[in-house]
Order: C-alpha cells, then sequence, then structure tokens
C-alpha cells in the first residue's frame, strides 16, 4: 500500500469509476441546471438537478415506470421510444417548474450517436426545454417512434406525446 506525506487518495467515486470529475467540474462552471440522464437494464431516468455546495438538489425528476402507471404504455420501458417519451414528461415538468435550459450530463456513458440517451434528450428538446446539442447524435424519427420494434408503437408514442404535451 503506498504511504508518504505526497500521496493522496483519490475520492471514492473516481477509484469506483463511477463520476469524472473533470467533466463534472466543466458541466458546474456552466451554472446551468444540469440534465441528468441516467439508464438502467429496465429503466431510463431523466432529472433535472442544480448544484449546491452542500449537495446537488433535483428539481425535477421522471423514470420510465410513469409511462406504464400514467399513460397505459405496455411496450418494453427500456426502448428508445421509452427514453423519449420519459424526456418529455421531465421536459414537461421542468417547464412547469420555469426551467428554461439545461446542459447534458450523460455521466460516464459513451456519447454514441443514436443512443437512448439522446432520444430522452430530444424528448426534453421537444418539451420546449434549450440545450446545446449536436444534431448529428440525436436518433432517426423512425428509431424515435419505434418502427423498428413493433407496427404499433408509432401510433402508440403519438398518442402518449399529445396525452403529455396537451396535459392529462
Amino acid at each position: 500500500m503506498k504511504q508518504g506525506p505526497r500521496y493522496h487518495v483519490k475520492p471514492r467515486r473516481h477509484r469506483d469509476g463511477r463520476t469524472d470529475y473533470r467533466r463534472r467540474l466543466g458541466l458546474l462552471k456552466s451554472r446551468k441546471t444540469r440534465i441528468v440522464v441516467r439508464k438502467s437494464l429496465k429503466n431510463i431516468r431523466v432529472q433535472f438537478v442544480e448544484y449546491y455546495p452542500k449537495g446537488d438538489k433535483i428539481l425535477v425528476s421522471a423514470i420510465s415506470n410513469e409511462l406504464i402507471k400514467n399513460y397505459n404504455w405496455k411496450h418494453s420501458i427500456a426502448t428508445t421510444p421509452a427514453a423519449y417519451l420519459t424526456g418529455l414528461i421531465a421536459g414537461k415538468k421542468a417547464n412547469d417548474k420555469g426551467i428554461k435550459e439545461g446542459i447534458l450530463d450523460i455521466g460516464r456513458y459513451r456519447p454514441t450517436a443514436g443512443n437512448k440517451l439522446f432520444a430522452a434528450l430530444k424528448g426534453v428538446l421537444d418539451a420546449g426545454i434549450e440545450s446545446p446539442h449536436d444534431n448529428t447524435k440525436i436518433p432517426a424519427e423512425d428509431r424515435i417512434l419505434g418502427k423498428h420494434l413493433d407496427k404499433e408503437i408509432p401510433s402508440l408514442v403519438s398518442e402518449i406525446k399529445g396525452k403529455i404535451i396537451g396535459g392529462k
């Protein structure tokens, strides 16, 4: 084990590979609300987070389970259309709270073009929140609508999008 007066133990989240502190500092310097998008094997979570020295404060949160509970979604909630709709829900909630802009925080995920994370960002953008982005990273409209998955998904996505934007 290393020792000595010049040895510095890195923070636990850095050692575990859970936080990239250089990227986080860059996002925090912008002083904008962060649009945090995280995915698991079954869910996608979109949160609007503000930095405070004592700890981050979550202003708005949406998880893809809300599609099943509130909008009668019958398909997998870990798909690209579900990510888009979850971003739309979070963006609508943020708009209602007066949040007008944010900056995307995808954490340790690699920014691959057409990723579910960018589908969630597209939902946030469609809800009226401004965020700097590269249009080449956002998935194609066919993938967002779910035409590659099932024939009935595009109509369901359009129906739920109308409910979210128009209110319940």
